[in-house]
């Protein structure tokens, strides 16, 4: 079945100011959004995503990934990235992953920006106007919480039942009073050896 994308749409979002006190740097949040046709709603339990995977998946993360480092101006420049999925309520949770959680999507952002770290997401089920959360996190260091980020927005008139809303979100800069440290902080102060790992407990 054809890809078919109904409307794209971009978002940026600029904080000046944050608890009264002027940004060092504004913050900058970028999301580029695409609504889709949801290629296995009215059919029924279907066993193998995988064929419209395959068709689906490479051409939303080029098109997103385009439509981010456009607006940013450079994939050096983006900070922090993530992504996101809302799938209508015709659809499966499953139908939601199955498009962004495959290296055929997200290789194409990763790739752009130069990241090494995973990207950061979050996979729904709602109706029109449902909140899009779109967690970012560091490219490059997933213990630096000044860019534990999330992007919250939404689309009037989107997913429809029959849809499913993919996103993808970037950040240049991270919060702009951060002050509540790093994770490796935390793992030297209760003695963990560990330091350099910011997966560890």
């Amino acid at each position: 079945m054809a890809l078919e994308i109904r409307k794209t749409l971009l978002q940026v979002e600029t904080t000046l100011i944050e608890g009264g006190k002027a940004a060092p740097v504004p913050l900058k949040l970028y999301s580029a959004i695409a609504v889709i046709k949801n290629p296995w709603a009215g059919h029924g339990f279907v066993e193998d995503l995988k064929p419209e995977i395959h068709a689906a998946a490479p051409v939303l993360g080029a098109l997103l990934t385009k439509m981010i480092i456009d607006a940013v101006g450079s994939g050096d420049m983006v900070e922090a990235y993530g992504k996101s999925a809302v799938v209508g309520l015709d659809g499966e949770i499953e139908h939601a992953s199955a498009l962004i959680h495959t290296l055929r999507f997200g290789n194409h952002y990763r790739q752009a920006v130069g990241a090494k770290s995973y990207l950061a997401f979050c996979n729904t089920r709602g109706p029109a106007n449902a909140p899009v959360m779109i967690p970012l996190m560091d490219k490059n260091d997933e213990g630096r919480r000044s860019h534990y980020l999330t992007i919250q927005t939404s689309v009037p008139d989107a997913p429809a039942a029959g849809e499913i809303l993919i996103a993808l979100g970037a950040s240049v800069g991270g919060r702009p009073h951060h002050r509540i440290g790093d994770r490796y902080q935390d793992l030297k102060d209760l003695g963990n050896d560990d330091v350099n790992n910011p997966a560890a407990v």
